[in-house]
């Protein structure tokens, strides 16, 4: 099994290759089996509008979720690629955002999310497909963060619940304008501040899927967020 293969195939799935590496005893990475330790990480996620159509086609007429169709869809391919499948929101939780940085040019954003050179903030990452064996990978793509050279940080100043003005995300700010907008321009297209941030602007996300992460978000938070 090489890297090209394991590509190819998350991409008939629908699901973007994030990159890859070859893990160290500090990076988290769980073992295989007791005794097995993961020697190649390849992330997958999002980054297009790949993903929202083939889990939109699978979800139709039911109330999957799309952390379920996740869970199916690397699964099974983990059991054909003779792999493991890890996710990003299965507890206990593992260390995504750091894998992401050593697989790929991803850096923090003032947001908290990771900002990507092309993509922006318009990405994901739905899991990981661990292997036992060392898989040959290109030398990890090493570029500057574009928000090192974004003096005016328009996505600072960009959310109408000002959930970011503390210089950390205030989650229950978020929740309650939401609940009390929800019909707003936040639940429609997306998060506003994410909209502000210039890079990445063809890869944001369709309405339908922006409004799809939006409300479940809300849906996860209403009920843990005081008034």
């Amino acid at each position: 099994m090489n890297l090209a293969e394991i590509e190819h195939a998350l991409r008939e799935q629908g699901l973007s290759p994030r990159g890859a590496f070859h893990p160290a005893a500090a990076d988290g990475v769980p073992c295989l089996a007791a005794d097995t330790p993961a020697r190649s990480l390849v992330l997958a996620g999002n980054a297009g509008p790949q993903m929202w159509t083939a889990f939109a086609a699978a979800r139709a007429g039911s109330d999957m979720t799309l952390d379920q169709w996740s869970e199916r869809v690397l699964t099974g391919l983990a059991a054909r690629l003779g792999a493991r499948a890890v996710f990003p929101f299965a507890r206990p939780y593992l260390p995504f955002q750091r894998w992401a940085q050593r697989a790929e040019a991803c850096h923090p954003s003032p947001l908290g999310l990771l900002i990507h050179p092309d993509y922006g903030l318009w990405h994901g990452y739905r899991g990981a497909l661990l292997f036992a064996g060392t898989i040959a990978l290109p030398p990890p793509e090493r570029r500057a963060s574009p928000c090192a050279g974004c003096a005016d940080r328009p996505c600072l100043r960009a959310c109408p619940a000002d959930a970011f003005a503390g210089g950390a995300y205030d989650v229950p700010a978020c929740v309650r304008h939401l609940a009390a907008a929800p019909d707003g321009a936040c639940m429609q297209r997306g998060c506003l501040a994410r909209h502000a941030c210039p890079v990445g602007r063809d890869y944001r996300y369709a309405p339908e899927q922006a409004r799809f992460h939006m409300q479940a978000f809300f849906n996860d938070h209403r009920f843990s967020t005081p008034d």
